[in-house]
């Protein structure tokens, strides 16, 4: 009886061992060709659309089995994507799509994917690796200079006719318009009314070919995300923004780059050339790890730029101290220069304020947070006492922020 029982169960043993050899046998092949669907750019912050479409060669019961085909890709630090998804099988072929996200600006590569499906007979889990060549360049965001927002926004501002009266306190002479009531009476020309017997008066426009330098501290602190973005990357897109307007505008824009030590310096270029080069250049910067040597980048800054210009410094600070030389390079630079501080506000910080606090260890971040807030108003206090125009925004106001600033200062004349 033990030995028919033995028996019987080695007998069992080696129908299980010849179903899973059978099993892996006619299961191991796997998909030789993917078609993948992508685009070649992303712009950083927004998301994308990537379709997966493999062919399958087998029909009736196979069509079950791809129903349960699962894929999986290893994302760089620039991407990110669902780590897993599943293909939809549709009479021949399964397909899956899938959101990404731009998370940072560069070229980013993934070279392989997974393909996890059950076997044949169900005994084992399939996984394929399939080479693959996705490659996404994830570029600076210039959505809304493409969408025509600013466009729209800089040219009704500048040249609409409820705004010309407004650049009236310009200062390069525009033409001369018969004078009608509710203008200016300073405005009246008395030796051509003279002449020609009626009153005429100047129009004047705010004066062109001004400088707007972009400068952008590309230090650690700027790599801290802030709303799912590195800082440097909400300032690039306020600072292309503001490029774009200038040159609507008719500035010349230049550019300037710094952390540890100055990195770049482009010289003010007029027009849609400028943003172009500003565009590039933005695309390729790097993610500096050092320190940010303020006094270093603002001497530089201020050899290279002998004639009045508008500053805009894109940088952070965590407390006053650090602050400090920072502050004292910037008043250096007010002496010629008019100078825009930007900087970017952390809406989690701000947040704590707002929350009751469960635990000691939640009082403490309160009480930090409070701090951390009080010290940047006091730096930002000082700053406005030194001339220097402030702004303070959260990230998804920056841009329109700044670029109504830069527009201000034009109309008003004040470069």
């Amino acid at each position: 009886m033990g030995e028919a029982a033995g028996q019987g169960i080695a007998a069992i043993w080696a129908l299980a061992a010849l179903g899973a050899l059978f099993d892996a046998g006619v299961s191991r092949a796997r998909p030789k060709t993917l078609d993948i669907i992508a685009p070649s750019d992303v712009f950083v912050g927004e998301t994308a659309r990537i379709a997966f479409d493999l062919p399958l060669r087998e029909s009736g019961p196979a069509a079950g089995r791809a129903a349960a085909l699962t894929g999986r890709l290893a994302w760089p630090d620039g991407l990110a994507g669902p780590e897993a998804f599943v293909f939809a099988p549709s009479r021949d072929r399964a397909r899956a799509e899938i959101q990404l996200l731009g998370q940072r600006r560069g070229v980013w590569r993934c070279d392989r994917l997974w393909l996890m499906r059950p076997s044949r007979l169900g005994l084992f889990e399939i996984i394929a690796r399939i080479p693959i060549a996705l490659e996404l360049r994830v570029l600076p965001n210039i959505r809304q200079v493409q969408s025509g927002q600013i466009t729209a926004h800089v040219l009704s501002t500048l040249y609409g006719s409820k705004e010309n009266s407004a650049l009236g306190d310009g200062s390069e002479f525009h033409q001369l318009r018969e004078f009608s009531p509710g203008m200016d009476v300073n405005s009246i020309d008395w030796k051509r009314s003279a002449k020609q017997r009626q009153l005429l008066a100047k129009e004047l426009h705010a004066e062109r070919n001004h400088h707007v330098i972009l400068a952008l501290d590309t230090g650690y602190l700027m790599s801290e995300a802030v709303a799912g973005l590195p800082k440097i990357d909400h300032a690039i897109t306020a600072a292309l923004a503001t490029a774009w307007a200038a040159a609507l505008g008719g500035d010349l824009v230049g550019c300037f780059a710094y952390d540890a030590r100055p990195r770049h310096v482009f010289s003010p270029a007029p027009g849609r050339q400028a943003f172009a080069r500003l565009r590039r250049w933005t695309a390729d910067l790097a993610y500096a790890h050092a320190e940010t040597n303020h006094t270093l980048a603002m001497s530089a800054l201020k050899a290279r730029t002998p004639k009045r210009s508008l500053i805009v410094v894109f940088t952070d600070f965590v407390d006053t101290t650090s602050a400090e030389l920072l502050v004292e390079n910037l008043s250096l630079l007010t002496k010629r220069h008019l100078v825009i501080f930007v900087a970017i506000r952390d809406p989690d910080l701000e947040r704590r304020l707002t929350e009751s606090p469960a635990d000691l260890d939640a009082v403490a971040e309160l009480v930090t947070a409070d701090l951390m807030l009080r010290e940047r108003r006091l730096v930002f206090e000082r700053l406005a006492r030194l001339g220097i125009m402030v702004i303070d925004a959260r990230p998804g106001e920056l841009t329109a922020q700044v670029v109504s600033r830069y527009l201000d200062i034009k109309a008003r004349e004040l470069i």
